[in-house]
């Protein structure tokens, strides 16, 4: 996994800036790696004004911060693993629905761990009910300044699966407390448990995450199409 995030926090480039996007680079690569890909400038990430859809058949996610819109087309893919860039340089990995790394934005997510099988990827096996689990994350907000960077922070978290008010419909909620607190969504269809819609805890002082699937992967095992 570690691996697989810092792949995704290579992919932010060296793009333009707009100055109240508030965003920076990773940290996990060496300072004078990221200084010899990308110049001693920092890599940031852009957020287009109006996304592009993508090609026909082309997999891709649709992804909102706040007031912020872009798409992410499929860049990798190793199983359930995968790896989204939009064309401005905003990156997540997913490992099956959850996003496990980001790039590009003010606060970067670069790795996930969990104790034991991520809950999501047994909604098949648990049905509804509630369940527990715990998640470390590692946090970080500049590349160059290490008191910036959480490492190891630990999540106590309580997943609730439930019937949604859309038909044929589970809503999946999950609320972690420990290093964080905070409250993520996982629109799930009854019928495949495919989640097509998340809200996901992204990192502290940033809005949720919204992760939309525009077109699923040709074998998707966890996302389907969002409905047009």
């Amino acid at each position: 996994m570690r691996r697989f995030a810092v792949l995704a926090l290579l992919l932010t480039g060296a793009c333009g800036s707009s100055p109240d996007d508030g965003i920076v680079p990773s940290a996990l690569v060496p300072t004078a790696v990221t200084e010899a890909l990308f110049g001693t400038g920092e890599p940031v990430g852009e957020w287009e004004n109006t996304p592009s859809e993508p090609a026909d058949g082309e997999p891709a996610l649709r992804l909102h911060l706040g007031s912020r819109r872009g798409i992410a087309t499929l860049l990798q893919e190793e199983g359930d693993r995968r790896l989204w860039r939009t064309p401005g340089g905003v990156a997540v990995a997913t490992d099956g629905a959850r996003v496990v790394a980001t790039a590009g934005l003010r606060q970067t997510l670069a790795a996930t761990r969990f104790d034991g099988t991520d809950l999501l990827a047994r909604l098949p096996e648990l049905g509804e009910g509630q369940w527990r689990a715990t998640r470390v994350v590692d946090l970080m907000r500049s590349a160059t300044d290490p008191t910036r960077m959480r490492f190891g922070v630990r999540l106590d978290c309580r997943m609730t699966v439930g019937p949604a008010p859309a038909e044929e419909t589970l809503l999946v909620t999950e609320t972690c407390r420990g290093g964080a607190s905070f409250t993520s969504r996982f629109w799930v269809d009854a019928r495949s448990y495919a989640v097509f819609r998340s809200e996901q805890w992204v990192g502290d002082d940033l809005p949720p995450l919204v992760v939309e699937v525009v077109t699923a992967p040709a074998t998707p095992t966890e996302i389907i199409p969002l409905p047009r």
